[in-house]
């Protein structure tokens, strides 16, 4: 994969997005990393970057608010002078009982998981289409690959996602004759240190329902969405990856 001297823009960089960034500047991207509240933890990432002889640059912000992603965009290419690819990986994990749902928690997990993906992207795009091409991944999750919600609890969480489906294929449909591909990754449980602090019962419980028998590694995830990144995904657009050992489809 030739990634040389290409510049990607990464939203929520924690955990699985610090690999991701690993893996990136391996194959020798320079980095945008934005953040909102975990600024240790992005500083950490950009060093991780320089140690690998690439360059990174952090920019805060909210990336459910429009005038926020378009800075982070504006920021990449007042650094860089490109953007050519984004991976839309903000998001919150959290459940609640129905009735306990109110308006502001319902917007609260529409915005991060799913406005932002569009808010980066409408950003990003102009860019894009200016240089010829580009790659957008986005992250949805395993529940709306398999085409049911699962779990009680997770309705708003549940309902962004799978509007970031509908987002991947419709903004590919948008952009496939600009040469931008736009697809998503859709894990289960991934291997990070919030595992770390299951409970051995839950965690055996999860892993009992993969069939490959284990979790996923965040270097799995990071393989993959270099991949997505790359020319070498020429002619995949619009797509969804399983990336759940099989857990969605049975």
């Amino acid at each position: 994969m030739d990634l040389c001297g290409k510049v990607a823009v990464i939203t929520g960089g924690k955990r699985i997005g610090r690999v991701v960034a690993q893996e990136l500047a391996a194959h020798r991207m320079n980095l945008v990393l934005s953040y909102r509240g975990s600024k240790d933890e992005a500083e950490q990432t950009v060093a991780d970057v320089e140690d690998a002889g690439r360059r990174a640059t952090i920019v805060v912000g909210d990336v459910s608010k429009p005038a926020d992603c378009l800075a982070i965009i504006a920021h990449a290419v007042a650094t860089f002078g490109r953007v050519d690819v984004l991976v839309n990986m903000a998001s919150i994990y959290r459940s609640k009982p129905l009735q306990d749902v109110s308006v502001d928690y319902w917007s609260t997990d529409l915005d991060v998981n799913l406005r932002s993906a569009f808010l980066c992207s409408h950003a990003a795009i102009p860019h894009m289409r200016s240089a010829g091409g580009g790659r957008i991944v986005n992250f949805a999750d395993w529940l709306v690959r398999s085409g049911r919600p699962r779990y009680t609890g997770f309705t708003p969480y549940y309902v962004a996602k799978a509007g970031v489906v509908a987002l991947t294929e419709s903004l590919a449909l948008e952009v496939a004759g600009d040469n931008i591909l736009v697809n998503a990754i859709a894990p289960a449980v991934i291997g990070t240190e919030l595992l770390q602090q299951m409970e051995k019962s839950t965690l055996d419980m999860l892993v009992a329902k993969i069939p490959m028998g284990r979790v996923g590694r965040p270097d799995e995830v990071a393989a993959l969405t270099a991949w997505l990144a790359s020319d070498d995904c020429s002619f995949s657009t619009g797509a969804v990856y399983d990336l759940s050992g099989g857990r969605a489809t049975y």
